[in-house]
C-alpha cells in the first residue's frame, strides 16, 4: 500500500475524481481519501511514480508519497 499527501483535496468531489483518475489505471486498485489529512492510500500493482502521475493528471499536487 502506498500513502500519499494531497495537500488540495478538500472535498468529495476531489475524493472522487482521484479515485476514478486511479481506476482508470488500474481498475483493481483499492483507494482510501481522507479530507481531514489529506491523505490518500492505495493498494495497487501499479508502482508509486505511475500512481503519483494520475493523481496529478486529475489536478491535484502530491507532495509525498510512502509506502505503508
Amino acid at each position: 500500500m502506498t500513502r500519499f499527501d494531497v495537500p488540495d483535496m478538500s472535498c468529495g468531489h476531489c475524493t472522487a475524481a482521484i479515485e476514478k483518475a486511479i481506476k482508470a489505471i488500474d481498475p483493481t486498485a483499492t483507494v482510501t481519501c481522507d479530507t481531514g489529512t489529506r491523505k490518500v492510500e492505495v493498494e495497487s500493482v501499479l508502482n508509486e511514480h505511475a500512481l503519483s502521475e494520475a493523481i496529478r493528471n486529475a489536478g491535484y499536487d502530491v507532495k509525498a508519497a510512502a509506502a505503508i
